[in-house]
């Protein structure tokens, strides 16, 4: 018998001194913060609670702009401006019997697909060269009858507009029908373009609509562009749009029911949806006390002149198990690559080591009864 405790209490004290070395799945959130209580800690903690929730909602973002750059919807030409490559028809009646320009018997001669050269202007008989390009429909008319009054004081002019071949809008990607459409109007925007191009497949991911513009790149999530139609801009002539799924993610990782790489599936994300994202917290394994966000911002983030974080990598903490921590995780929101880890319960190590104790224990007994 005394042989028998004496094996126990050498395997106890081998338990004891080898728990620290379990092999674990996430850490302990104090292994984490231990460096919290150093004199010269290298990063901020920050325990989020609905009381800090607004001052933190100030702070510089981090990850991405935190906002999308888009033209508004006047960006446009709101009027048929004649540019170089469109084709004018040309109409001029004349009701005099001895008129210049019409043959006898006729009211009117047309002039058809007259083109605007490079110089911005068009040539029409009597009156040689007339620059139209940056006119109106209405204006080029205007111009052409006043070059037209000297030599036909009874002349009527109409003019109507074909647009060119450089007045189409390529759409490049994620729709069903990707290609080049002609613009048929100046008032033409990016949903009426988008409903051309055959929309965008709805299974695609948080998708962002890409402007290219010139030397100019704008870009919008789909949801926003669909729900304000203030963003509806109007498109120019050589405009490309680009659909592509959103590649805004955040890491999740720890006891939680999935560790993995998370793409954003909308554009505002909370603590407690990217929780519910990643599974979950494990039942077995997890410390709801011990929900963490790792943040990382720019350098420039920091600044007495406005809020922001004291230190460039910043862990935000989450007791899940109060009300207080519930609502705060509602409201905090995830930026892109941020870090979500769920902490491993203390009490996962403390369980282990007692089974491994109640094993022994088992073992030891047997050895007793075999010995006598």
């Amino acid at each position: 018998m005394h042989s028998s405790l004496k094996l126990i209490a050498v395997l106890v004290s081998v338990l004891l001194l080898s728990a620290c070395s379990l092999p674990r799945g996430a850490a302990v959130q104090s292994e984490i913060l231990d460096e919290k209580a150093s004199e010269n800690p290298t990063f901020q903690v920050v325990d989020v609670t609905r009381a800090n929730i607004p001052g933190i909602l100030t702070w510089p973002k981090s990850g991405w702009h935190g906002h999308y750059h888009w033209p508004n919807t006047s960006s446009g030409s709101q009027s048929s401006i004649i540019r170089t490559g469109d084709r004018l028809n040309v109409r001029v009646w004349d009701s005099q019997d001895n008129s210049l320009i019409t043959n006898p018997g006729e009211r009117f001669t047309e002039i058809k697909g007259v083109e605007v050269d490079a110089n911005g202007s068009i040539f029409l008989p009597y009156v040689n060269k007339v620059g139209v390009r940056g006119l109106t429909s209405a204006g080029a008319r205007s111009k052409i009858q006043q070059r037209l009054e000297p030599i036909v004081p009874s002349a009527q002019v109409q003019v109507s507009l074909q647009q060119g071949r450089d007045h189409s809008i390529d759409v490049v990607g994620g729709v069903t029908k990707p290609g080049s459409y002609p613009m048929p109007s100046r008032n033409y925007k990016v949903l009426n373009v988008l409903a051309d191009a055959g929309g965008i497949p709805s299974e695609l991911r948080n998708p962002r609509v890409r402007l290219l513009r010139g030397s100019q790149t704008y870009e919008i999530s789909s949801d926003l562009l669909f729900e304000d139609g203030s963003k509806n801009a109007l498109l120019q002539p050589r405009d490309t749009l680009i659909v592509e799924e959103d590649d805004k993610s955040f890491i999740a990782f720890g006891a939680s029911g999935k560790e993995d790489l998370i793409y954003f599936p909308k554009d505002d994300l909370t603590t407690l949806e990217a929780v519910s994202l990643m599974g979950g917290l494990r039942d077995a394994r997890a410390d709801p006390q011990g929900v963490l966000v790792l943040r990382e911002y720019d350098s420039d983030a920091i600044s007495s002149s406005h809020p922001g974080p004291d230190l460039q990598q910043v862990v935000f903490t989450f007791n899940l198990t109060t009300a207080d921590g519930l609502f705060a995780a509602r409201k905090f929101p995830i930026n892109p690559n941020d870090t979500v880890l769920v902490t491993e319960s203390p009490v996962v190590k403390l369980r282990t080591v007692l089974d491994l104790f109640g094993a022994v224990v088992g073992v030891s007994s047997q050895t007793a009864n075999l010995a006598n």
